[in-house]
């Protein structure tokens, strides 16, 4: 099987109707008049691709997840979402304690709708998937942290959207361990061909991972940049390609969060 590279997956879908839609999408929060969270968003992500989003910390990346995911209503604009809607996974795994790796998963594909007969088998399948089918009996105190974001990202799959929201999902973890977890979901992203949206704080995360990065600018978040990511070759979080384009982006966040510091 021939793997596709990132620019190969950038155009696969091209043609297709977005994957997700946001048409001027504004929110507040109560009580009036608060201060726009988000103001006026319009952003097409294409079925299969990989965006990154970027900001500073307060800009609303979390708050526009939970908009497209349903969590949240947007004050105005519209949210289209394909298929069976967005799946949303945290930075903390919230796996319950009390159940093993697989009974957090079949938790959530009974959830899911997922009859009885069919969760255990399932559940083992998306454990696969994260490699983890060893794992499957373990409880939560017996997994690494990097385990734990594993089982949550199969428990986020179980949900069978075909858009997966990630919101920090890694910072949480030790720099070697989080680079694994980069290898693992790139692969997972590119066996499953789901549509990812990936809020984080690393500049050299988002370019590492992401087909395309959306820089937000601070309260009121608009998209104020954009970068497709065209870095031939397989990337590594040290790469010099990773580096300069990181470094060009960074310039830019500064400048934003300078520019609504006064």
């Amino acid at each position: 099987m021939t793997l596709l590279t990132h620019s190969d997956l950038a155009v696969v879908h091209q043609d297709a109707p977005p994957a997700v839609r946001l048409s001027g999408v504004s929110k507040r929060f109560d009580p009036a008049p608060s201060p726009a969270v988000l103001d006026g968003i319009d952003l097409d992500i294409r079925p299969g691709e990989f965006v990154c989003l970027l900001g500073a910390s307060g800009c609303g990346k979390s708050t526009l997840l939970s908009i497209v995911a349903g969590l949240e209503r947007a004050t105005a604009g519209t949210v289209d979402v394909t298929g069976r809607g967005a799946a949303l996974m945290f930075q903390e795994p919230a796996l319950f304690p009390w159940l093993t790796a697989s009974r957090n998963i079949e938790l959530a594909l009974k959830l899911a709708g997922v009859p009885k007969a069919q969760r255990r088998g399932r559940a083992h399948e998306l454990l696969r998937l994260v490699r983890l089918e060893d794992a499957h009996d373990k409880r939560v105190h017996e997994l690494s942290d990097g385990m734990r974001q594993r089982v949550a990202m199969a428990r986020a799959f179980a949900q069978d959207s075909r858009v997966l929201l990630m919101d920090e999902p890694f910072a949480a973890l030790d720099a070697i361990t989080r680079d694994v977890m980069h290898d693992e979901l790139e692969r997972i992203w590119r066996e499953t061909g789901r549509t990812i949206v990936f809020v984080t704080h690393n500049v050299r995360e988002a370019v590492r991972l992401g087909q395309r990065v959306l820089l937000m600018s601070s309260r009121p978040g608009r998209i104020v940049r954009e970068w497709q990511v065209d870095i031939q070759g397989p990337r590594r979080i040290e790469a010099p390609a990773v580096a300069a384009l990181s470094l060009e982006i960074t310039d830019q966040l500064r400048e934003e969060i300078r520019r609504h510091a006064h």
